[in-house]
């Protein structure tokens, strides 16, 4: 077994700051050309779909999370705290116990109630814009959006979207490279967010409604119920985990249908037919979670190559979403394509995204509605491309239109 230390490996700058857009495509197909592993002085990244899945799922493996924020100084405080809280940092049967307690209050059924709510807020967004032809989309939808509907998901005041869209934007930064810069006001974020969660728990106690966090309250399997600190932390799992990704994967939507404007003219011909599988698509061909990292907890031997304890291995969903065994044509933006197999932009295994099924109503909603009331979309300007380190997103998205009938 040879080690994947003593390999010669084409060499990748993940961090590279033109590693964004079309750059970015093309990088990944060089390296993917290259073989299944390529190397960065984080650790080694794994490009093929075969790879992802095995070190996705395997329990030789885990979320280094903890192993990160103390890599960068954080070793005590509140970040650090929430950090060893946070579901995604948790294996095993603690795991298994808060999946089994949380998953039926976010299945696909589960989450149906929020969709009238979730219509009516990309209706009213839309109006605000409709007649002028033109929005800047980050700003004008993709943003408030996904505030609105967790706000409506934890049982909160609308009014208060914008502050949960805020802490949600600052706790999401705490495996940033930058994080020791931007600590006090993560940490203030995380601080501020308990307070206000709590608040939330208290009142669902004694006012339970339909919400989210109503019905964590009530959870129970087994006569086992979660603590308010458990309660507390999976609400800021949720929050973080549903408002910058959703905003990100959207306005990527939005880029590629203004791109591809025969792909925007199929899917308002036929929204019921193509609106999930638009989502689908765009989930598969630009992933907003390109990659995803993982610590190897003993020896790994995989296809001939050992992984030692303590190996940083990233997978790359990017890659694993456009594996040509699995796919025809995976390169191509196609929502009419016969796509069998699930992307892995929600990962795989047991760390599966809680609130997949709620992002996917989400998308669903706002590509059915603005596909019928956006005709001849275009875009309006250059897209500014945020880094594919963390969340990968779109800081503005110039579009233009032809208000429908």
């Amino acid at each position: 077994m040879a080690l994947v230390t003593e390999l010669e490996l084409p060499e990748f700058d993940y961090l590279d700051p033109t590693l964004r857009g079309e750059r970015f495509h093309e990088r990944m197909r060089e390296l993917r050309s290259q073989g299944w592993l390529a190397k960065s002085p984080l650790g080694c990244f794994v490009l093929d779909r075969d790879g992802v899945d095995f070190f996705l799922k395997s329990k030789q493996l885990k979320f280094p999370g903890a192993l990160v924020v103390e890599l960068f100084g954080v070793t005590e405080g509140p970040l650090h705290e929430e950090v060893l809280k946070n579901i995604l940092c948790i294996d095993g049967a603690d795991h298994r116990r808060l999946r089994s307690l949380v998953n039926p209050s976010l299945t696909a059924r589960s989450v149906e109630r929020f969709r009238p709510a979730i219509r009516s807020f990309i209706e009213e967004l839309f109006s605000k814009f409709a007649s002028s032809g033109r929005c800047e989309f980050i700003a004008d939808v993709a943003k408030p959006y996904p505030a609105l509907t967790i706000a409506t998901v934890m049982g909160a005041p609308l009014s208060d979207a914008e502050r949960l869209y805020d802490w949600s934007n600052w706790i999401q930064k705490q495996f940033a490279q930058d994080v020791l810069e931007q600590r006090e006001q993560i940490e203030q974020a995380v601080l501020e967010f308990y307070e206000y969660a709590h608040g939330l728990l208290d009142d669902r106690r004694k006012d339970p409604g339909d919400d989210l966090i109503s019905l964590l309250i009530a959870a129970e399997e087994g006569g086992d119920r979660l603590s308010d600190d458990e309660l507390v932390n999976l609400v800021l799992n949720i929050l973080v985990g549903g408002v910058d990704t959703t905003q990100s994967q959207l306005a990527h939507a939005m880029r590629l249908f203004a791109e591809h404007p025969d792909q925007w003219q199929l899917l308002a011909g036929d929204p019921e037919q193509y609106a999930e599988r638009a989502v689908w698509e765009v989930v598969r061909y630009e992933p907003i979670t390109p990659f995803t990292a993982r610590i190897a907890l003993e020896d790994i031997e995989y296809r001939g190559v050992t992984f030692p304890r303590n190996t940083i291995v990233m997978v790359s969903a990017f890659d694993a979403n456009r594996d040509p065994e699995t796919w025809d044509g995976p390169d191509e933006f196609d929502i009419t394509a016969e796509r069998d197999a699930k992307p892995h932009t929600f990962g795989a295994g047991i760390h599966y995204c809680l609130g997949a099924n709620l992002a996917r109503l989400e998308m669903t909603e706002a590509l059915t509605f603005l596909s019928q009331n956006m005709r001849d979309l275009r875009l309006d300007g250059e897209p500014v491309f945020g880094s594919v380190n963390g969340i990968y997103g779109l800081d503005e998205l110039p579009l233009a239109f032809t208000p429908a009938a």
